[in-house]
């Protein structure tokens, strides 16, 4: 019986390995393309925009700002103001209400669902033309890590995708649901028949039954790529070890050889996931949203994302200190420079027209056009002028971490504006450590100097005393995640925002505070 299950599954793996070798071949074409397109990424931008333009000229959108006589992207820039979604809403509810041809042509394929602070929920349309964006592009970037590592083992086993439910409902009559459950329905059946968790399990909703019954379909399976966001594939890695009694996940899966995600800045979980997997694993990072598939990671030894410049959608770059002006420089891809905080805005053939997606971003290379994701408009601080942003919290405070030995769970950062006492006012820091520094004081000083370095108007205030040095909130074991818990917002594409210019999440942390006498993290 043994020696006919060995043949088995011995002859199993033989006949699943032609799957990388099959798409060998085929890789090798997509990264190609990729090279090809990337290094003329301004012509291509240029063909995109006049395609969209004429293709919409007879959208109520195309009409209401006259398409007809936009011949240039100057011309396009009188015309279409930049939006949000707020600027959208009322030809969104045309479509919902039965409307075609009103961003785009027809119908939506799709609506994509998500929740806004400021919008309510929002309804993202995903076109017909659109959808190659998000499944064609996720595809490729995995092909041409094959391309350019040689390592598509992971096609000869099992791949997880730890995402939100495929459940859709209708909206005036145009499926809707979560992107990620979207997307599960574009995966194709030869691919399919690896792909985990089961149907059924990816539509359990209370995402912590849902991590139960993946972990029991999953544990005993020979996993390759996992992919997901950092956080929630913690507590995955978290269960399956408690669930197999195993020390290191690289026990259960030992063929387990590459981590894709997107969403967030992966170095603040760097440290605790890799020490749960037992060594460093592969890793390939994506900048995927409702509105579009924007940049993913095309080179292993290079800082950056690959600007997703020939998929159907024209960018446009922002001056982040512009984007609230009533008339802000908008660049296009040719004149952006390096080393600038931008606004990403973009036009696609989803229908969105200078479209304001939220996210900030800075220029690492212009050949080919690679950038890094630097948080959020509205994730700032700006209490006294010093507009803060994610990227400058996480390398201060990942930098210290390091050189210290300190390993972090989570964090956010808020202004501290009122502060009791008539003290001066401070940034205040509230960490989930996984150990604690020895001296607390000391730690959030020498982050409190990285700051500086990273940010002068920061250090203006600091020096001018209109601010003190940073003060640190040790929080309890899984503080965030109880936030999340009680905000329902466990597990799936939620993250913690990292910062933020109130002091909403701030105020919602205090019941998760270490008391004084009690800084045990166990």
């Amino acid at each position: 019986m043994v020696a006919t299950s060995a043949y088995v599954y011995n002859n199993f793996n033989v006949i699943m390995g032609f799957k990388s070798r099959l798409v060998k071949p085929f890789a090798k074409k997509v990264s190609k393309s990729i090279r090809t397109w990337s290094g003329h990424a301004p012509k291509s931008q240029e063909m995109i925009f006049n395609k969209l333009i004429k293709e919409a000229r007879k959208t109520a959108f195309g009409k209401d700002h006259h398409f007809q006589e936009i011949t240039s992207y100057e011309a396009f820039k009188e015309q279409v103001p930049i939006r949000d979604y707020e600027g959208i809403r009322t030809y969104v509810d045309r479509i919902k209400e039965g409307q075609a041809d009103v961003l785009w042509k027809g119908f939506p394929a799709y609506f994509a669902k998500t929740s806004g602070t400021t919008s309510g929920v929002k309804y993202i349309p995903i076109t017909k033309a659109s959808l190659p964006n998000h499944f064609i592009t996720a595809r490729n970037a995995l092909f041409h890590y094959f391309n350019q590592t040689k390592h598509g083992d992971w096609l000869d086993g099992k791949q997880i995708f730890l995402s939100g439910s495929p459940v859709l409902t209708q909206t005036g009559g145009i499926n809707t649901g979560r992107l990620s459950g979207i997307v599960n329905h574009q995966v194709p059946s030869w691919l399919r028949t690896s792909q985990l968790p089961s149907y059924d399990t990816n539509c359990i909703e209370e995402w912590e039954d849902k991590l139960d019954k993946i972990v029991e379909e999953t544990i005993d399976q020979d996993l390759r790529l996992i992919s997901g966001i950092p956080p929630w594939v913690q507590m995955y890695y978290e269960r399956l070890l408690e669930k197999s009694g195993k020390k290191k996940i690289i026990d259960l899966f030992p063929n387990y050889s590459i981590f894709v995600y997107g969403g967030v800045n992966f170095e603040p979980y760097r440290d605790t996931l890799e020490q749960l997997v037992g060594k460093r694993i592969n890793t390939l990072e994506t900048f995927p949203a409702s509105e579009g598939f924007f940049a993913f990671q095309d080179n292993q030894k290079e800082k950056g994302l690959l600007l997703n410049s020939h998929s159907g959608i024209f960018y446009e770059f922002v001056p982040v200190e512009e984007i609230h002006n009533e008339t802000p420089t908008r660049l296009s891809i040719k004149d952006i420079e390096v080393g600038v905080n931008y606004a990403i805005i973009i036009t696609s053939n989803a229908g969105l027209w200078a479209y304001n997606i939220g996210d900030t971003v800075k220029f690492v290379s212009k050949n080919p056009y690679r950038l890094l994701v630097t948080g959020r408009i509205k994730h700032f601080i700006s209490a006294f002028g010093e507009h803060v942003i994610g990227k400058e919290v996480e390398e201060s405070l990942m930098a210290v971490a390091r050189d210290e030995g300190i390993r972090i769970v989570e964090f956010t950062v808020a202004p501290q504006v009122r502060p009791a006492n008539n003290e001066t006012p401070y940034h205040e820091w509230f960490i989930e450590f996984e150990n604690l520094p020895d001296n607390l004081d000391a730690f959030a000083k020498k982050v409190d100097r990285k700051m500086e370095q990273q940010n002068i108007y920061y250090e203006d205030l600091i020096k001018g005393k209109i601010l003190q040095t940073l003060k640190i909130r040790p929080l309890q074991k899984n503080a965030f995640r109880n936030l999340m818990k009680a905000r329902g917002k466990l597990g799936g594409q939620n993250k913690v925002p990292r910062l933020s210019n109130d002091r909403k999440i701030a105020d919602e942390l205090q019941q998760y505070l270490h008391q004084p006498n009690n800084l045990s993290l166990k």
